[in-house]
């Protein structure tokens, strides 16, 4: 491992701001210094050339001479067993400039913390909780201990769990120690349809059958029956909301059955290539529509939870018909009161807040700023948005209750223009291959799809660990120029169908674009790129590494596909097949075995419909009184309230402009 030292890793204002915020807590602290790390990882020796070469790519920003780091140090770097989004651009950068050798380079920051005197175990336990994240970062006690870093194990093996011999609560225990977020009904099925088979699940089945049924993916809750008042609904919550489509259709091309919805356009001119030129070519241009929201993440690490929130959006509507542009986004964010330091407001009262999530300052000091970051990144304006606070204790049918955004709501949207002929996708024969494109797997986001499922509280924490996620807007921007450059080919598209890569992984993805077309698949676990050896097949197999699609591609055209991947530079792999029959095999060549072997009715069957029973419920509600209030006072306090005050601190940390075809944005007023 080499290791090159960089410049400061903070700026003088931040700097400032981190002393004064590590001596309110730890009064010892008198001042900082940091400076960057770089930590190569190679497979052999650079020459002198070589050497050169590298040292000057990792000179970036001020001087490294410049920096001395003084006082009790530790290096903080991404969380062990992770990689940073970083270090894989770094890397691929590395590469590119004929620098093979390198395996992976990662950073860390060297802090130095000059202190008046010697730490206790609970301030230096304090201090270092606030100069790291622990969702995303790790403390290191010495430069020398980085080698952890590039630490890799033998992969892990499958884990059976014993249903023929211990039942039902077998299967309960490995529900909580995996965090499937399985109901007691769903349990059952399970039991009952492997015993019919006569074997025992695996646990990446018992995963994948619990991303593909989460709330999150079926909308158990919005599909239940319901009975209100002892009365039952013929109506459920998802039949009201569709209501709307259901009775003005007019211009809807598709809604409510893939990855976004597409509405009736109108005819123009599109400039992209055609037969190596650029050219305008007139045809329909219709509009891709997608809003959706990423609260768990954001509320247990904002900056990524934000920006994958984007780039999950942005793979839903790249990923709708059979490809399609996005064009332009929105953000918005709603959040407990943020009680800013030196200015708290008179209606802002501490109610505490679990410990796993953080506060509503650093929500909105961070989650926009990874949206922000996400959309810059891949090129996309960001012109639209929303911003509310709220928590309150008000009156309730058991007493006194506070209602606010503890758990925040972060809403990520967009649109974009699709082809008329592209709006549907098309049925996938069998034998048509199944490639993966994008970036590699990678132990971040396990368990997604059921932990934002959960009710807040009731996993353990090292599930919410598990579940925070890592961006790479570049390696997303590189897809999505693979998939222009197949829907700008018209008629001779080669894309069939395509799904993105979001909640559950490959586990959700794969099944689900082969069973759309009610056909199974036979796929190899070790043909899926894979940056992390030593994971499980059940890691492989469901983490929520970002920025992959699912395509589906015909067998004769999968050259011309592999050679566009290459000229973008885009990774991808052919995974497997759709086949007739509609069962789930998946293999292991280094175990020599199948992790799974599942019918598709068994995976996407249907459990016992949810049903939930409720009563309206009655109680006092005081009088709003107005006698008392102070007008010019009440003025000042709404005009200060975030959901009503300025908003432009949201809107100028992105660029607007990019792409040159935003006509009107936010700063445009009367």
């Amino acid at each position: 491992m080499l290791m090159i030292q960089g410049g400061p890793a903070l700026s003088r204002f931040r700097v400032e701001k981190m002393v004064c915020q590590l001596a309110e807590a730890v009064p010892a602290v008198k001042g900082v210094t940091t400076q960057w790390l770089h930590f190569v990882d190679l497979h052999s020796a650079l020459s002198d050339a070589q050497q050169t070469i590298l040292n000057r790519l990792l000179e970036y920003g001020p001087s490294h001479h410049d920096t001395v780091v003084t006082g009790r140090q530790w290096v903080v770097v991404p969380r062990l067993g992770t990689i940073s989004p970083w270090a894989t651009k770094a890397t691929d950068i590395a590469n590119n400039c004929g620098l093979e050798q390198v395996h992976r380079i990662e950073r860390g920051i060297l802090w130095g913390i000059e202190l008046d005197e010697a730490l206790d175990e609970k301030s230096e336990a304090t201090l270092l909780s606030l100069i790291h994240d622990r969702m995303t970062e790790a403390v290191l006690e010495s430069a020398d201990d980085a080698e952890v870093l590039f630490t890799t194990t033998e992969p892990a093996p499958l884990i059976s769990v014993d249903i023929l011999g211990g039942g039902h609560a077998a299967l309960e225990q490995a529900n909580g120690e995996l965090g499937l977020a399985l109901a007691e009904d769903e349990i059952d099925y399970l039991v009952e349809n492997f015993r019919t088979m006569g074997r025992n699940p695996n646990d990446i089945e018992l995963m994948m059958f619990a991303q593909a049924n989460s709330e999150h993916c079926r909308h158990k809750i919005f599909n239940a029956d319901w009975i209100i008042d002892g009365q039952s609904r013929e109506e459920t919550l998802f039949g009201m909301i569709r209501d709307t489509h259901h009775n003005n259709s007019e211009g809807v091309l598709s809604a409510y059955k893939d990855n976004a919805a597409v509405i009736a356009g109108s005819r123009g001119e599109r400039f992209f290539p055609k037969g190596g030129k650029y050219q305008a070519q007139e045809e329909e241009i219709d509009i891709v529509y997608k809003a959706e929201t990423h609260n768990h993440p954001t509320a247990i690490s904002p900056f990524p939870g934000a920006a994958t929130g984007a780039g999950g959006e942005i793979r839903d509507g790249g990923a709708t018909g059979r490809g399609s542009k996005p064009k332009a986004g929105l953000a918005g964010y709603s959040v407990s009161n943020l009680r800013i330091p030196g200015a708290e407001q008179p209606w802002e009262t501490d109610h505490g807040k679990p410990s796993r999530i953080v506060t509503a300052l650093e929500i909105m000091l961070e989650a926009p700023i990874g949206a922000a970051a996400f959309n810059n990144e891949f090129g996309r304006p960001a012109i639209n948005g929303y911003f509310r606070t709220f928590e309150e204790k008000v009156p309730g049918p058991s007493g006194a209750e506070v209602r606010g955004y503890h758990k925040p709501i972060m809403l990520a949207g967009g649109m974009g223009n699709i082809r008329r002929p592209d709006v549907e996708k098309n049925e996938i024969p069998p034998g048509t291959q199944i490639v993966v494109l994008g970036g590699p797997s990678m132990l971040i986001g396990l368990g997604g799809g059921a932990a934002s499922s959960m009710t807040s509280g009731k996993s353990s924490e090292n599930l919410d660990f598990a579940s925070v996620q890592r961006g790479n807007p570049e390696m997303e921007r590189r897809c999505q120029e693979v998939i222009d450059r197949c829907w700008q080919l018209g008629e001779e598209n080669p894309i069939v169908s395509i799904h993105d890569v979001g909640a559950g992984g490959l586990s959700n993805a794969v099944p689900e674009i082969v069973n759309d077309c009610g056909r199974g698949g036979k796929f190899e676990l070790r043909t899926v790129p894979n940056d992390e050896p030593g994971m499980s097949p059940l890691e492989i197999w469901c983490n929520e590494a970002q920025e992959r699609y699912i395509l589906a591609i015909s067998t004769e055209r999968i050259e011309e596909f592999q050679a566009l991947c290459e000229r973008e530079r885009c990774p991808y792999a052919v995974i497997g097949e759709a086949t007739q029959e509609q069962q789930l095999v998946v293999g292991d060549g280094h175990f020599d075995n199948s992790p799974i072997d599942l019918p598709m009715d068994v995976l996407f069957g249907k459990p016992p419909k949810m049903l939930r029973e409720v009563k309206h419920q009655t109680f006092h509600k005081p009088e709003f009184e107005t006698a008392e209030i102070d007008l010019s006072e009440a003025i000042y306090r709404v005009l200060r309230l975030p959901t009503v005050a300025n908003k432009s601190f949201l809107i100028t940390i992105g660029d607007r402009s990019v792409t040159g075809l935003v006509a009107r944005d936010q700063m445009v007023g009367p």
